[in-house]
């Protein structure tokens, strides 16, 4: 099999059963909560949190490997027709790869754009302070991404899953803030 990348952050090459087996072990481990960081307002806009300078931190969990901190330094753009353009650069493990975002509110609360890691669309739905976005890699994985804005509206809580054939295989757990 060949590797594959799945949002600039994950090289997943399985290379034999044993794979196989942390990815059935992995499935039993509990997702990151959801339940602490969810409430009706502030409203999320992926066009205002975005736009101008971000930084994430975090720590991504794949499995068969160490978790490990990733940054994420991001400028975004927001044009005349709403079209949100969100440069990123992300540093994980002594590699650096690049990423852009299009992202364009299609209805309220429902977005739709595209990612350069992602094959075919990205959709994403807002419910109060939370953005969920969805889309699939060019490795087969599946990626879900739940952020929780803040009730300042400065930064955001962005939990990450990435499925392979069903079974999780990594997560983010990872702080975005506004202005750095």
């Amino acid at each position: 099999m060949r590797d594959t990348k799945a949002f600039g952050l994950i090289n997943l090459a399985p290379r034999n059963a044993l794979l196989g087996v942390c990815a059935i072990a992995a499935s039993c481990a509990p997702a990151p909560s959801r339940d602490d960081v969810a409430a009706a307002t502030p409203v999320f806009s992926a066009e205002r949190f975005f736009a101008g300078p971000t930084r994430g931190d975090g720590v991504l969990s794949v499995i068969t490997q160490s978790a490990q901190p990733v940054v994420v330094h991001g400028t975004g753009r927001v044009s005349d027709g709403g079209l949100l353009v969100l440069d990123q650069t992300v540093d994980r493990a002594g590699a650096r790869t690049t990423r852009e975002w299009r992202i364009r509110q299609i209805s309220p609360g429902r977005y739709g754009g595209s990612l350069t890691d992602a094959v075919g669309p990205v959709a994403g739905e807002v419910t109060g302070n939370s953005l969920h976005l969805h889309f699939a890699m060019k490795g087969g994985e599946e990626v879900e991404q739940r952020l929780y804005l803040s009730p300042d509206g400065r930064s955001a809580h962005n939990l990450m899953t990435v499925r392979k054939w069903g079974v999780e295989v990594a997560t983010l757990d990872e702080r975005i803030v506004k202005g750095r």
